[in-house]
């Protein structure tokens, strides 16, 4: 605020600061994930110099049709991470109602934060600036555990999994997954 008590723009300085901050941020979790990996998926840049860019590795959980599964991801953050949320996508085909055709995952944790125009989803389900990386890949292995049905990306899919669970849904989960190991590390 100037003397007058009218907002002023932040100053250049303050603008770098504060993205210094989150580049900062996004620095410190890319070592803690190094330092203390997380069962269920790896993470890490796609390339050294761009930050902002990160190539994950879900191993799909046990004890669902996932299992053995080995989905390489892109998550991409924005400028101001924190305060909003990446966007995931996996790169490995995968069949999933949650996921679109494009491999674009669709869940809560990853929707801008705020109201829910369609009044499905409450704010604290959202994006907090508190997720990180981690509570990002955790939803994401318990999204492969337990589709949302109720709110899917892929309609054909959310479609063959309440109708044909065991069918045609399994089917095509196994040969995701069979196609996942071929090239997980290519």
């Amino acid at each position: 605020m100037n003397l007058n008590g009218d907002a002023q723009e932040p100053t250049h300085y303050a603008k770098r600061s504060f993205i210094v901050r989150l580049f900062m941020g996004l620095l410190t979790t890319r070592d803690e994930l190094n330092k203390n990996p997380v069962e269920g998926f790896s993470a890490g840049l796609i390339d050294d110099n761009d930050l902002y860019r990160w190539e994950v590795l879900i191993i799909g959980p046990p004890d669902t049709l996932y299992e053995g599964g080995v989905f390489k991801a892109h998550l991409t953050f924005p400028k101001d991470y924190p305060l909003r949320p990446p966007k995931m996508k996996f790169i490995t085909e995968i069949w999933h109602p949650n996921v679109d055709k494009n491999g674009d995952v669709c869940i809560s944790i990853l929707h801008e934060p705020g109201e829910d125009k369609y009044g499905y989803e409450k704010p604290e389900e959202r994006w907090l600036p508190i997720h990180t990386v981690e509570t990002i890949m955790i939803s994401v292995i318990s999204m492969l555990a337990d589709p949302n049905g109720d709110s899917p990306a892929n309609v054909d899919a959310a479609k063959e999994w309440r109708e044909d669970r065991n069918g045609e849904f399994k089917r095509k989960v196994a040969r995701c997954v069979r196609k996942s190991q071929e090239t997980a590390f290519e």
